[in-house]
Formats: C-alpha cells, sequence, structure tokens
C-alpha cells in the first residue's frame, strides 16, 4: 500500500481529499501545519479521527515569518502587493509535506488544491475553482510526488461528497483571508511589527488632489472613491520612495509588455520566445501572448493589452491547460 502524506487544513476540501485518498486505496497520513489557532486546529484532528488516519501538529510559525511573513511585508512597503500563497506553497507548505514524507518513508504528498499533477507537470483544475495560478512556484521534482485529488471536481463537488460521507466540516466555510492576518487588517498587522507606511499624497497628471494613511491601502487598478474633475480615477503606480500613489483614468491602466522577474519555468527555460498565455493576477482571465526567458527574468508580450498589472503580484504563463510557471511582475 502506498504512502501518502496529506496537508489537512481543518477544511472541506483538505478533509474530501483524505477520504478519496484512503477509498483509493493510499495509507494516508495527515499533516496539519499550525498557524491559525485553535479552532482550525481541533477542526483537522476532529477530521483526521473522523476519517480514522493518524495526524501530526507541525508549527511553522518561524519558518512562515521568514519565507513568507517577512517578504510579504517587505513586498508592501515597497510599494509591492504580494500574494502570499504563492510566496508560501514552494517555500514552506510543499517542503513541510515533503520533509514529513521522507520521515514515513511515503513516496507521496497531497493536498486539497483544485490543479492536476502528472508526470511533473502541472495542469488547471476545472474551470469554477482553478488554482494553478497559486502553484506556479513549485518544481517539477516536488510535482512528481505531488496528489491533487480533487483536479476533476468542482466545489459543489466536494461539498456534496463531503455531506454524504458525513465529514464534520462538510459545511463549513471557506477561509477566504490570510492565515496570518486572520482579521484581514493589513494596516493593523504592518503597524504591529512597525513597518506601516506613512501618509502620502495622492497625484493626479501632476496635482496632489488628496491625502491618504499609507500605501499598504492600495494597489494597482483599484478605484478611489469619488469623482475627480467629473472622472472616475484609479490607482496607476504607488511610490513607496515618496509615499505618492499615482492616479489614471482607467484607460491608461492597461499594458502590453509585462516583466516578470525570478520566473520559474517548472519544466525549464525554452529556447526563444513561444506562444501562450497569461493570467496576471488570480483571476480566470487568459490573455493569449508570447513569451521568452531572458536571464532570470520572463518578458512577455500580449496579443492585447492587459489590465492594472501590478508589481509584486505573479504573472503565470499557461501553454492551453499546462502551467509553464511564473514570476513577480515588475
Amino acid at each position: 500500500m502506498a504512502k501518502v502524506v496529506l496537508g489537512l487544513s481543518g477544511g472541506v476540501d483538505s478533509a474530501v481529499s483524505a477520504a478519496l485518498l484512503r477509498d483509493s486505496g493510499y495509507e494516508v497520513f495527515g499533516l496539519y501545519m499550525d498557524t491559525a489557532g485553535e479552532k482550525a486546529r481541533r477542526d483537522a484532528v476532529d477530521t483526521a479521527a473522523f476519517l480514522g488516519i493518524p495526524l501530526t501538529v507541525l508549527d511553522i510559525k518561524d519558518a512562515l515569518e521568514k519565507n513568507v511573513c517577512s517578504p510579504f511585508a517587505s513586498g508592501y512597503m515597497r510599494g509591492e502587493t504580494p500574494n502570499p500563497c504563492i510566496l508560501c506553497n514552494p517555500s514552506v507548505k510543499f517542503p513541510s509535506l515533503l520533509r514529513r514524507a521522507d520521515e514515513l518513508s511515503a513516496e507521496f504528498v497531497a493536498t486539497g488544491h483544485y490543479a492536476k499533477s502528472e508526470n511533473g507537470r502541472l495542469y488547471k483544475g476545472r474551470p469554477a475553482n482553478d488554482q494553478s495560478y497559486m502553484l506556479c512556484r513549485l518544481t517539477e521534482a516536488m510535482l512528481r510526488r505531488i496528489i491533487f485529488p480533487l483536479g476533476g471536481y468542482e466545489k459543489t463537488e466536494t461539498r456534496a461528497l463531503a455531506g454524504s460521507l458525513g465529514i464534520p466540516v462538510a459545511a463549513k466555510k471557506d477561509s477566504m483571508e490570510i492565515c496570518f492576518i486572520p482579521d484581514h487588517d493589513y494596516e493593523g498587522w504592518l503597524a504591529a511589527r512597525g513597518s506601516a507606511p506613512r501618509p502620502g499624497n495622492l497625484v493626479w497628471n501632476g496635482a496632489v488632489i488628496g491625502r491618504h494613511s499609507g500605501i499598504q491601502g492600495f494597489t494597482v487598478g483599484q478605484r478611489v472613491p469619488g469623482l475627480y474633475d467629473g472622472k472616475k480615477l484609479y490607482v496607476a503606480a504607488i511610490r513607496a520612495d515618496t509615499g505618492e500613489v499615482e492616479l489614471a483614468e482607467n484607460g491608461e491602466l492597461f499594458k502590453t509588455v509585462v516583466k516578470a522577474r525570478d520566473f520559474n519555468w517548472i519544466n525549464g527555460a525554452p529556447e526563444g520566445e513561444i506562444p501562450a498565455s497569461v493570467r496576471v493576477r488570480h483571476t480566470k482571465i487568459d490573455t493569449p501572448c508570447s513569451a521568452r526567458a531572458e536571464g532570470a527574468d520572463a518578458v512577455i508580450t500580449c496579443s492585447v493589452p492587459v489590465r492594472a498589472p501590478s508589481r509584486g503580484q505573479s504573472a503565470v504563463l499557461y501553454d492551453g491547460d499546462r502551467v509553464l510557471g511564473g514570476g513577480f511582475i515588475v
């Protein structure tokens, strides 16, 4: 019987994944990575007991601080809009699962992500719930050991299956918050770390038209409240050095060329320019493009302009349903 270490979060997705793996003949070992407090931990413990699988609780707070929280805070101080899950998956979550698998001589690890992994390649999940964007920085070596049991499911099907199996967390709401900022108060979290940016100016066409309380409250593409000279304005750029938030009309936010640093080509960088499609934020919108490697970066030329690519977010390239890789927008 093959062994698999599953990231058991206390939510419905990982619980159903555990049941599917168990019923497929795997010997399942649960690993709860502790960041979210007593309630989630208790749900994970209860789910493991209900399914009859052993569970290990692992404190990952130090690794999370080093690899996710600190870079996340630094990114905001630079005027970026970082995505913590994209930072966490290759540096904390999956390495923790793989280390536990090695301890148990388990060949595979698994999570409840809505994506697919085959022969070291990463593919989209079903369109309604696809999470491949968040996994773009996994390596081919990792993917050869990863199973995504929910790759062929939609969330409605997952919940229905959980209900039919009597899983205790079948009706538990999805967590929409960042695990280390559960109240979604970014400004308060940064302030508690002693790194909240100072107030600054709102600038449009070179003129100051207002003040703001800190650049951490903005992301490129976001609309600012009200009308200015009868026009709707949006965040076009965030200047961390001056504290200025530069505004523009919606039509000025579209870009054709996007550069992404530290690009992770999952199955190796291409030679020359290749056709692809790109997502510049966690949406279901794929834009046709061409892309090429340029050192550690990728240069992406879109066939139609994309709206508001934001520094710190990820640009993720696809070949059909296959994920080619991802890097951080500059």
